[in-house]
């Protein structure tokens, strides 16, 4: 780790050093490229350690004037006490070139040498990383033996202190008599040497009987030290108080040297010491680690070091990402209030709104994510790459994760379970990738098509000026479909009525929209699952698909849901098992963890019913989200209250009008390809 923070680039030289001891490793700088009145610069915010900024500002400035470089028409030092340096690029620079090219001509990405070396038994020896920590933990071992032996021969001397006080205590009135009756101190040193006990009368004044220096044979003699010890006492020390205190003491000194002997015999005791001590080193001195490491250009297998955990993947409004892992969120029942899952960011102007949460899913650390974004490009990532949060943290900027053009916005995420190590297996020619879009258009596309995916990212889907991106499934290609639109109308059609198509197509009509609706999902029809729709304002019911029946893509559906001013407008269908649990999170960061099915459940409805509360909203509060995650039988339920909503003729559950019905007669039109160029 380096103070400066940046960017290891590749993990061959960390394996190196780690594994042999020697190594090189990449730093590279952090850079970002903005635009600013009409034009890219490139800001700096990192720069490698040791790299002198002033020098690298002369260095970037020498490259323009020499033309080495030509898209620079100026830098600056900016900095504070943070790094901030910018250069300037001409309407024409390719911003990505240029700043290759100060990777590659100056000190933005720099070099370290890692070189091992230490004295090993009084020798020098290159170390790997195993040999260091073995040789550090011999190390921490050793200093504990000797300060143990240190502490042990410390507190014996203490003991044999502690002992005379007794000895002298316990015979009191001996002692003073043999002081008093000598002309000097050395005739009472000797006279007092030459008093000895039977070590039976040692142990009756609570004196233990072990290896000390004093036993000889069955007599407990007193030691040169002893003696002085005894001549030395001070006449308060002759009080009763004074007698319990250092009986006290000379309890508490045993059970020391007790504790330090056990210390000595037993190696467990030394390897605890050793983790205890280094545990308050890690709390003391322990810091966020500032510089970041790409493996991407190494050949080490980072997905081996990482186990599979299941996490909640949420992405706001103003493109803030984060990864936290699911046992995190408490499970409740349905009606709950929810916990706070996310801090939002706030607005930073009086015209802006608060940050909100927009996407919301679940997924496994070795999945691959497809953003797609509202130009139509789509961009790859795993989910352990993605910034790692607690349940109330911000996250990362999305742009800080992909290299997401300046104008694009993340719009809908899919989700790619991992195949072991066969990642190829992900990419099978027999899965499709239906996209949908707000002004209720549909496409297919094999999923093979975007195996060749790029950092930069690669075109998805073509969409006109005006429209945005709503959702994206995974199917087989045999699939049925459901389309649900804002205003509770609901479309289920067969997958085999939209034909494939490639990449830069824009699709066909799959649901014909009223004035003013749009559509708000789509969702695949699994086998065994229902079709579950959430309003806005926190209600939510599950219905057979069988209730909805089959009609041709194009056709404007049948209700699913009666929107009144109590249940506000639909904002997620998606199918759903009995066994399943939701995550639902509303506009403020609330969220609430539910089980489908169950005693506390959802219950089921019929179609056009409102359903039942899902969750206890504040005032202005409203439903952003909902999806499945991974359910966790360890998880605690906290039973809430169950409400049911009557809808406006009073029923949890409507049989549908005729209106609704009427729908499905006008539903055999095919509205034809919106834009199908391949």
């Amino acid at each position: 780790d380096f103070p400066t923070g940046c960017v290891i680039q590749g993990a061959e030289g960390i394996t190196d050093y780690m594994t042999t001891g020697r190594g090189s490793v990449r730093v590279r700088g952090q850079a970002e490229i903005v635009e600013h009145n009409g034009r890219e610069q490139i800001i700096i915010t990192e720069i490698p350690y040791n790299v002198n900024r002033a020098e690298l500002v002369k260095r970037i400035a020498e490259l323009a004037n020499e033309k080495i470089i030509t898209d620079i028409t100026s830098v600056r030092d900016e900095s504070d006490e943070n790094t901030r340096v910018v250069v300037e690029l001409k309407r024409e620079a390719r911003p990505q070139v240029v700043l290759n090219n100060l990777y590659k001509f100056t000190a933005l990405e720099s070099s370290f040498s890692i070189n091992m070396l230490a004295i090993d038994g009084g020798r020098p020896r290159v170390l790997s990383i195993k040999d260091a920590i073995a040789c550090y933990i011999e190390h921490r071992r050793e200093v504990i033996i000797r300060r143990t032996r240190f502490l042990l021969r410390k507190a014996e001397l203490q003991a044999e202190k502690l002992e005379a006080f007794l000895l002298a205590l316990g015979h009191l009135d001996d002692f003073i008599k043999i002081i008093r009756d000598s002309r000097n101190r050395e005739e009472a040193r000797g006279r007092l040497k030459a008093y000895t006990f039977s070590t039976a009368t040692a142990e009756g004044l609570g004196i233990l009987i072990r290896s000390q220096p004093s036993i000889q044979g069955d007599r407990y003699v007193f030691t040169d030290s002893q003696v002085d010890h005894i001549l030395e006492l001070r006449l308060y020390q002759l009080t009763g108080l004074e007698r319990e205190k250092v009986k006290a003491d000379y309890d508490r000194i045993l059970a020391e040297i007790e504790d330090l002997m056990d210390i000595l015999a037993k190696e467990h005791r030394v390897l605890d010491i050793i983790k205890s001590e280094l545990q308050a080193i890690k709390s003391k001195h322990g810091n966020v680690r500032l510089t970041r490491i790409d493996a991407t250009g190494g050949g080490i297998e980072t997905i081996d070091l990482i186990p599979n955990d299941a996490n909640i993947v949420t992405l706001t409004h103003m493109g803030y990402v984060k990864r936290t892992l699911t046992t995190e969120f408490r499970l409740q029942a349905r009606g709950g209030k929810g916990l706070k899952g996310m801090e939002t960011r706030e607005a930073t102007t009086k015209e802006d709104k608060n940050d909100f949460v927009e996407t919301l899913f679940s997924a496994n650390m070795h999945d691959f994510l497809l953003f797609f974004t509202n130009t139509g490009r789509v961009y790859v990532e795993r989910v352990y790459q993605l910034p790692e949060a607690p349940r109330t943290g911000k996250g990362r900027s999305i742009k800080n994760v992909l290299n997401l053009r300046p104008e694009e916005k993340i719009n809908s995420v899919l989700r790619l379970e991992a195949q072991g190590v066969e990642d190829e297996a992900m990419w099978s020619p027999d899965k499709f990738v239906l996209f949908a879009t707000k002004d209720g258009t549909v496409k297919k596309t094999a999923l093979e098509a975007f195996k060749n995916y790029r950092k930069d990212g690669i075109i998805a889907i073509n969409i006109e000026e005006g429209n945005d991106l709503v959702d994206v499934v995974l199917t087989n290609g045999n699939s049925q479909i459901c389309f649900a639109t804002r205003d509770g109308m609901c479309l289920r059609c067969v997958e085999t009525d939209i034909r494939a198509m490639g990449r830069g197509a824009a699709g066909v009509r799959g649901i014909r929209l009223d004035e003013g609706d749009y559509l708000v999902a789509l969702t695949a029809v699994e086998p065994d699952t229902q079709l579950l729709v959430v309003s806005e304002n926190g209600l939510g019911k599950r219905t057979p698909f069988e209730d909805y029946r089959l009609i041709n893509r194009g056709g404007k559906g049948v209700k699913t849901m009666s929107i009144t001013e109590k249940t506000g407008k639909v904002v997620e269908a998606l199918a759903v098992h009995d066994d399943d649990e939701l995550m639902l999170i509303t506009s403020k960061g609330q969220n609430v963890r539910i089980r489908v099915g169950g005693e506390k459940g959802i219950r089921e409805t019929g179609r056009v019913a409102q359903g039942v509360k899902l969750m206890n909203l504040k005032k202005g509060e409203t439903i952003q989200d909902v999806t499945t995650v991974v359910p966790d039988e360890d998880d605690s339920t906290e039973v809430a209250d169950i409400e049911a909503v009557e809808d406006e003729e009073g029923l949890t559950e409507g049989k549908g009008d005729a209106a609704a019905d009427d729908f499905a007669d006008d539903v055999t039109e095919d509205s034809g390809d919106v834009s199908s160029e391949e």
